[in-house]
Parts: structure tokens; C-alpha cells; sequence
């Protein structure tokens, strides 16, 4: 825990307790890696309805698959679609990803194996992601009471310009802001808007990724406005602690399905479940990439960790029910 925050990893949602709600929950998470033909998630396995619904997206419009994965038309806790601000400037000198204008990645990690990076290449992910983390600490220090979710984007969108940086999720498919703000029961995804103000006892996580000199950094941590209550300060805790305990086990050799066993083992046996339907992925010259992290038991062989891979961590744990629920804008994603 930070001074007047809770830290974890990615898109922590809370329970409503007025309603009861179910809670499903960064980051990437966040988003599973896209191809020009989504692929299923592993040999001889059906493709996901999230991998299905973002490749026909890329493609041109949401299909009747999108309602199919959605499943239903209400919202399920406080949270309503955002009204978007106005348009941030990207001064002309900052280098911009492939899909900047027209909002269509041009390159992808390899069809098949994970990309195994030098070191002067790693060195210069790390360099994005200390950007990422900076900017991702500039904005979490400004949270507070009253604030919108637009105010939240205005500062990473600025901080973001100041260091030479570009905010990937920018035109990323069509993503309309600077960074993604999942409040309360949005699990992931959430746009930034002017309507959607932050109240005494919301938690937020604010999702923040950074592309600069042809790296992407992601990164992203759950915020607490004024005290929230008991049990989603235990949600916070158990996602926190289940990330560390994952990231301890990563080293080369290991098989990267060996992460979501333990995931899923520490949170079940403390009352909680893992979603199914986002994972963690690959990052580094392309936003979104092969390894996939799946934050769940599988014995689907996602490949075996080697010097040079780069991937993100960000489990989205829930009370009660794992499912979720896609909104209508085909991003924001809540519990059910």
C-alpha cells in the first residue's frame, strides 16, 4: 500500500453493496492480443468471444456478436456511458505509433512463437515504462473527491506530451482518450468522460500506457478515494498479493500457464475468482502481442518464458461470478 492508496495490479472493480452486485474484474487489462485474423487462444481451441468481438471491430463495425457477448442492455451498478471532452493536441515532434490516424495497428508480434528482445531493446522498453510510471504517478497523485475521470486523461494526456511520449491507448482501435479510468464496478476499459465524477468511498484504476522511441510501457494501479469500505480494501489486497506472488515465480524456463495456477490458487482459497474473458500479453515495439497471460489454471500451452521476453501481469479478481459485461461503445467492460 502507497500513502493514501491502495496499490494493485489492473482493472480491480468493486461490489456495490447497495444492489448486491456480483463483481467482475489492467490491464493490461487489459486487452488480449489482436491479429489480422484473431486467432483461437491456443491449437485447436474456439477463439474467444473477446478476441472475436475486438478482430471483426478492427474490421469495421461491431457485429450482432458484440450484443451475443454482452448478453444483455442494463447497466449493472452506478457507472453510465461517458461524455467525451474535447479533442487533446499531440504536438508534431512526437513520434507516434502506426495507428495514430487512421486508428489500425500496421504491425503484430509474430504469428507463432513469443519475440524475444535484445538487450538494447530492453533497455529501451525500460525506458517507456519508467515513462508510463511516472505519468501513471502524476495522475494518481492528483485523484481526489469531485474530480471527473476527464480530468484524470487531461493529466496523463499532458504529462505524457511533456516527457516526448505518446499515450498508446490514443486512436488504439478507435480508443477515444489518453488512458483508460475503470471506476467501481467497470472492470476494464473505462473511457474517460466529463460526466463521470469521482465520489468519497470509489475506487478507480487508472491504466496508463506510453509509446516512445517505438516502445510501449503499460502499466496501471487501483486507487481508493477518501476510505472505501472493508470489502473492497480485502479485493485490492488479495489482487496485489496474488500479482506478486505470480511475478515471483517468473524466470526462464517456467511455462507461462504456470502464472494463472497461481493466481487462481491464492484468490480462490481466500473467497475470490478470476475473470476468464481478459489477460495479461505481450508489450514492447507492438502494444499488444503474444506471450497471452491468462490469469487462470489451464494446461493450454502458451509457451515457456525465455531472456528477452517482455510481458504484463495484471489479474482481474472478483467476488462472486467471473463472467462480465461489455457496454454498447464495445470497450468498457463491467462486472455482471
Amino acid at each position: 500500500p502507497r500513502k493514501g492508496t491502495e496499490m494493485a495490479s489492473r482493472s480491480i472493480a468493486r461490489t456495490l453493496r447497495a444492489n448486491a452486485l456480483r463483481l467482475s474484474t489492467p490491464c493490461l487489462s487489459h486487452s488480449l492480443p489482436v491479429h489480422p485474423n484473431p486467432p483461437a487462444i491456443a491449437h485447436g481451441r474456439k477463439a474467444s468471444p473477446w478476441l472475436e468481438v475486438r478482430g471483426r471491430m478492427m474490421h469495421g463495425g461491431v457485429s450482432d456478436l458484440l450484443a451475443k457477448f454482452a448478453g444483455r442492455k442494463e447497466f449493472t451498478g452506478s457507472q453510465r456511458p461517458s461524455v467525451l471532452g474535447g479533442p487533446r493536441e499531440i504536438p508534431g515532434d512526437v513520434v507516434r505509433p502506426d495507428y495514430a490516424f487512421d486508428g489500425k495497428p500496421k504491425t503484430f508480434g509474430p504469428p507463432v512463437g513469443i519475440t524475444v528482445h535484445s538487450a538494447e531493446e530492453i533497455e529501451c522498453a525500460r525506458e517507456a515504462g519508467r515513462i508510463s510510471r511516472e505519468v501513471l504517478d502524476a495522475a494518481g497523485a492528483a485523484v481526489r473527491k469531485g474530480m471527473t475521470t476527464d480530468e484524470i486523461d487531461a493529466i496523463v494526456h499532458h504529462e505524457t506530451i511533456e516527457r516526448g511520449a505518446y499515450p498508446s491507448p490514443l486512436n488504439y482501435h478507435g480508443f477515444p482518450r489518453s488512458v483508460c479510468t475503470s471506476v467501481n464496478e467497470v472492470v476494464c476499459h473505462g473511457i474517460p468522460g466529463t460526466n463521470i465524477t469521482l465520489e468519497h468511498g470509489d475506487i478507480v484504476n487508472i491504466d496508463v500506457s506510453c509509446y516512445y522511441k517505438g516502445f510501449h510501457g503499460d502499466n496501471s494501479e487501483m486507487f481508493c478515494v477518501g476510505e472505501v469500505d472493508e470489502e473492497s480494501r480485502a479485493l485490492l489486497q488479495v489482487t496485489y498479493d496474488c500479482w506478486q506472488a505470480a511475478i515471483s515465480i517468473c524466470k526462464p524456463g517456467v511455462p507461462y500457464n504456470t502464472i494463472g495456477a497461481v493466481i487462481e490458487d491464492y484468490v480462490t482459497k481466500r473467497g475470490f475468482s478470476t475473470t476468464r474473458n481478459f489477460c495479461g500479453h505481450g508489450v514492447g515495439r507492438v502494444f499488444h502481442m503474444s506471450p497471452q497471460i491468462i490469469h487462470y489454471k489451464s494446461n493450454l500451452d502458451l509457451g515457456v518464458m525465455q531472456v528477452g521476453n517482455i510481458f504484463t501481469i495484471e489479474p482481474m479478481i472478483q467476488i462472486g461470478s467471473h463472467e462480465n459485461f461489455m457496454w454498447g461503445d464495445g470497450w468498457t467492460v463491467s462486472t455482471v
